[in-house]
């Protein structure tokens, strides 16, 4: 009889981690794969430091190599760098399951987070740089943006998204089960 209630308490358990990590690691894999992709591409087919025209004259892809962060800010700081996507991509892995199991927002914001930041970990551990490429300007005014790569796209919009989900939950909070429930205040 214990093993029945065992085995239907370990199946039970398996929709139960699809529904924590499924969202998660399916954006996260698709994001990874996207950067990983567009960064061998453009390294396969744009020699470095020179730019390809794609939508003229306001997007051109670029292939530079950055030691930064996103967007190329603080140059040279590889091995902090590769610390600080280590420690991210722990924290999301551990906070994801303390979700609402509903909060899918959420799963999706920490997914383009983690995909990102593993894309450009496994970039400064193979080669010591990240390789960017997109490059967005507007001449007519003077504005020229850092070259970027889907990686650090996935970050940023991660973070908005992120952002928009605190907003939406408002008073919406977890029971320890994690399920979501309203505040009743």
């Amino acid at each position: 009889m214990n093993n029945e209630i065992s085995a239907t308490h370990n199946m039970s358990a398996s929709p139960n981690l699809f529904q924590r990590y499924g969202i998660l690691l399916t954006i996260a894999t698709i994001a990874l794969v996207a950067d990983i992709v567009t960064k061998r591409l453009v390294e396969a087919t744009i020699p470095l430091y020179s730019s390809v025209p794609f939508i003229d004259p306001y997007l051109s892809w670029t292939h530079t190599q950055n030691t930064g962060a996103a967007f190329s800010v603080l140059q040279n700081g590889g091995a902090f760098f590769i610390v600080v996507a280590v420690i991210v991509s722990a924290l999301i892995i551990y906070y994801a399951p303390r979700l609402p199991t509903g909060d899918w927002l959420s799963r999706i914001a920490l997914g383009l987070q983690l995909g990102g930041a593993l894309g450009n970990l496994l970039d400064r551990l193979r080669q010591g740089y990240v390789t960017d490429f997109a490059h967005f300007q507007i001449p007519q005014i003077g504005f020229d943006f850092p070259v970027w790569n889907v990686a650090d796209s996935c970050i940023v919009i991660g973070v908005i998204l992120l952002i928009i989900s605190s907003f939406v939950r408002g008073d919406v909070q977890a029971d320890p089960a994690g399920r979501s429930r309203r505040d009743p205040r």
